[in-house]
């Protein structure tokens, strides 16, 4: 194999020849071989490279990224480009290839390229390690068990993983990556000697049987909960399906979810027991499901129908089992969960479509499009019925958010600080518990008191809901549940309480206290 030496020896003469043939052309050395096809050809040449079939080397990075490289940002796993290079503190495959090619880390992580030679790098000395021959590595099916060490995983974990990229063989790939640039293998018969691979994995959950069981490390989760159970988080995974799995049975991650759903075919593993607490949502983890799907955020490739029908399957059972109402106030994005500063399932999921599977709400069962049980703290980057009502809201209020489209982008963002300056609040362009509180109070100021009735008791009822943090029904009656919610507002912030929503109270609302 070839060394760091011998790396920046074959660097040395590419850059002596790139020096010659820019002396005479003024053109850059090798530009026409690559324009328009700069993937295929860099996975054609790390596959001369390192002696690694070159479809192979393309279906493990379609397998891990679909071929988008997400420009040298990290995953979940601290994996980057298009081959899923990891550094984290169970896996190093990042700093293995860049040991085995002589390339520096950034242009690993980075480059797609140099990338591409890094992964084939690293699937080489897996081969070498399992003592593949040049002839073995002339047979694409003796591969199999490098292909499973590449995923970091171990038993059956690896196995889901190396079967996954061997079915992209069998079925062939015609796939585009970012640029638009199209990668294709030709499906092939394969027969992958899986010898010495714990290949099995038809171990089935006790909670959901349609499920695997592959249990986390006891690291990543407490055993037992604090509190019942009363919502479902939706997360994407930012990485793999197998490469999440692995992620979570390593105890340096201390992170988990209950279940990961795969993007191609809708295959569901459960990693946590529904009666012991995940660690995924923060402060909800102790009340709440996670359920991870593969893919990225930014990618809506990865959220296939087979995905979205499986996964909605998933939320309903655990809705029946456990009286979980079927609305967007109990079934939530990660984003959306108290406390977190996640952008998943991000503006690419598609929330109405998963509700219908599901059979639920789209607005947390209330109709109105303003009311909910409990408001979330909304940012750039979040999205669903809150967001919706955040701009409807500041529509409302002369602060113009654009579309009401239930995607906090940067209109909706401009807004929410142009409203925040004109309340006197600090203009973040976040939607916390007091810019809930003085959107939702916004308007005109009646005097209430018991035995009214209407909308503007509905607006006190769901700005005390955001200000109180426990929820007010806003039903747009003023009873004696509204009227202890009142003075308990009075009182914790330094008002008369006589429960009687007068100037002060609606002064004190509107100012988002």
């Amino acid at each position: 194999m070839p060394t760091r030496a011998a790396a920046r020896t074959r660097a040395s003469l590419l850059a002596a020849l790139t020096a010659t043939v820019l002396a005479a052309t003024g053109t850059p050395a090798l530009a026409a071989a690559d324009t328009g096809h700069p993937l295929d050809r860099a996975f054609e040449r790390a596959a001369e490279e390192f002696d690694v079939p070159r479809d192979l080397l393309a279906a493990v990075g379609y397998g891990e990224t679909r071929l988008d490289g997400h420009a040298g940002r990290p995953s979940q796993a601290n994996g980057y480009g298009v081959m899923h290079l990891v550094s984290n503190p169970a896996h190093h495959t990042l700093e293995r290839a860049a040991d085995l090619t002589g390339e520096p880390l950034a242009a690993l992580r980075s480059d797609a390229a140099v990338n591409v030679l890094g992964g084939a790098a690293v699937l080489r000395g897996y081969a070498d390690a399992l003592g593949l021959d040049a002839r073995d590595r002339d047979d694409i099916d003796a591969w199999y068990p490098a292909v499973a060490r590449y995923s970091g995983a171990e038993g059956p974990a690896a196995a889901l993983y190396a079967d996954t990229v061997y079915t992209f063989l069998a079925d062939g790939l015609d796939a585009l990556t970012p640029d638009g640039e199209r990668i294709s293998v030709t499906g092939r018969p394969v027969s992958p000697d899986k010898a010495g691979t714990a290949a099995d994995y038809s171990v089935r959950s006790a909670d959901y049987p349609s499920a695997l069981w592959v249990p986390a490390d006891p690291n990543n989760y407490t055993t037992g909960r604090t509190a019942t159970v009363d919502k479902v988080v939706i997360h994407v995974t930012q990485g793999s399906y197998a490469g999440t799995i692995s992620w979570f049975q390593d105890p340096e991650s201390v992170v988990s979810s209950h279940y990961v759903v795969r993007s191609s075919d809708g295959q569901i593993t459960q990693m946590v027991r529904d009666a012991d607490t995940a660690y995924h949502a923060r402060s909800a983890n102790a009340s709440s499901l996670g359920i991870e799907h593969e893919g990225f955020v930014d990618d809506p490739t990865w959220f296939t129908d087979t995905m979205y029908r499986s996964s909605a399957a998933l939320t309903a059972a655990l809705c029946e089992k456990y009286g979980i109402p079927k609305d967007r106030a109990h079934i939530i994005g990660h984003s959306e969960a108290p406390g977190n500063d996640h952008t998943d399932p991000g503006p690419n999921w598609d929330w109405d479509r998963y509700m219908e599977l599901v059979g639920g709400a789209t607005d947390g069962g209330t109709g109105d499009g303003l009311s909910f049980p409990a408001y979330t703290t909304q940012r750039p980057g979040s999205t669903g019925p809150q967001v919706t009502a955040v701009q409807r809201l500041l529509n409302a209020q002369g602060h113009p958010a654009g579309e009401e489209d239930g995607v906090f982008g940067t209109a909706t963002e401009s807004a929410v600080k142009s409203f925040q300056t004109a309340r006197g609040l600090e203009a973040d362009g976040i939607v916390g518990a007091r810019t809930w509180t003085a959107l939702l109070s916004a308007g005109t100021t009646p005097e209430l008191a018991e035995g009214a009735t209407g909308e503007d008791v509905k607006r006190v009822q769901r700005a005390l809901t955001a200000a109180l943090g426990s929820t007010v029904d806003a039903d747009g009656s003023f009873g004696p549940a509204t009227g202890t919610a009142v003075r308990s507002y009075q009182t914790s912030r330094g008002l008369t309480a006589d429960g009687i929503v007068g100037p002060d109270t609606w002064g004190a609302l509107q100012a988002g206290r």
